[in-house]
């Protein structure tokens, strides 16, 4: 039997390879120039670390696979088994900011009272701050998903937002109350955002794609909850109300919170009068105003489908 030699050195050799030294200019003058023109090509760039080879229309499926696949993996890695997605309005902040905006309109307005725009921003701020209570609810309700299961710690149902400002805010910020974590799904917008500062950071994610945020909202989706809000909160509820008509998912409770609001802004009784959705369509949802109905009507709606909201496997 011959010597058996030691294993080799991990990383490196004891003697170099040859490519790992550059062609030197004693052989050729010219080579160390076309060496580093080679490596400053974009075609040497390993594909993965090539932005410009990633960004190209062929490459979309790519793009749309990690942007699916980053946050599927760290989500499952902490446990997340379910969601409660709240969305709401953007601008309607914690009542003292929001009164302190119309503070700062009245006192402009005092400045130029004949000032017709001022006047409405007074009029608008004014609105707002009405609604502000809401961002009360919002933020009872992410202390009181937070609490529930086995206590903070459990993962198995979580707050899920849009990870931006407003009742989405207060939702994470009731979950950072208490010590629980919570999920925020942001998008990559033209102009530089923020996420709250409530929002579990290694939970906080950036999408490119629309498309695989909406995915994300609804795959681990146990309850839909939107407050007052604008095209956003409009989108995600008409999006989820028209998966469950068309039972494309699993139909899952949607809770409109506050009944004035809504029942302005959306006359779901006009269109079943008007034949374009079925009355059957309009038992989709249900109003709320407190953070206790919100939380105790989901729970409910479960047990009646039948179900656990907190699964054991």
């Amino acid at each position: 039997m011959s010597r058996q030699p030691p294993p080799p050195p991990t990383e490196q050799r004891a003697r170099p390879l040859p490519e790992q030294h550059p062609k030197p200019a004693s052989e050729d003058p010219a080579a160390p120039q076309r060496v580093q023109a080679i490596l400053d090509s974009p075609s040497y760039r390993i594909a993965d670390q090539d932005p410009d080879f990633l960004s190209q229309e062929d490459t979309r499926g790519l793009r749309l696979h990690v942007d699916y696949l980053k946050p599927e993996l760290l989500l499952r890695e902490h446990g997340i088994r379910h969601t409660i997605v709240v969305f709401g309005g953007t601008r309607i902040s914690e009542p003292a900011v929001a009164e302190r905006d119309v503070e700062a309109c009245r006192a402009a307005l005092a400045a130029e009272p004949g000032n017709t725009a001022l006047a409405e921003q007074l009029a608008v701020a004014k609105r707002r701050a009405a609604k502000s209570h809401y961002y009360d609810v919002a933020r009872e309700l992410g202390r009181l998903v937070g609490c529930a299961g086995d206590g903070p710690q459990d993962c198995r149902v979580v707050v899920m937002t849009g990870g931006g400002p407003g009742i989405m805010e207060a939702a994470n910020r009731g979950t950072f109350d208490v010590g629980a974590k919570s999920v925020g799904l942001n998008i990559s917008l033209p102009r530089e955002q923020y996420p709250n500062p409530y929002i579990t950071p290694r939970l906080c994610f950036r999408f490119h794609y629309f498309a695989m945020r909406k995915l994300h909202f609804l795959l681990r989706a146990r309850a839909l909850v939107a407050f007052p809000g604008g095209y956003g909160t409009l989108d995600e509820l008409f999006e989820t109300l028209t998966l469950i008509q068309t039972r494309r998912i699993h139909p899952v409770p949607v809770v409109l919170v506050g009944e004035s609001y809504w029942r302005r802004a959306v006359d779901f009784d006009f269109l079943v009068d008007e034949g374009v959705i079925d009355p059957e369509d309009r038992e989709l949802f249900w109003y709320a105003e407190t953070a206790q109905d919100i939380w105790g009507s989901i729970q409910r709606w479960h047990e009646a489908n039948g179900g656990s909201l907190f699964p054991c496997a």
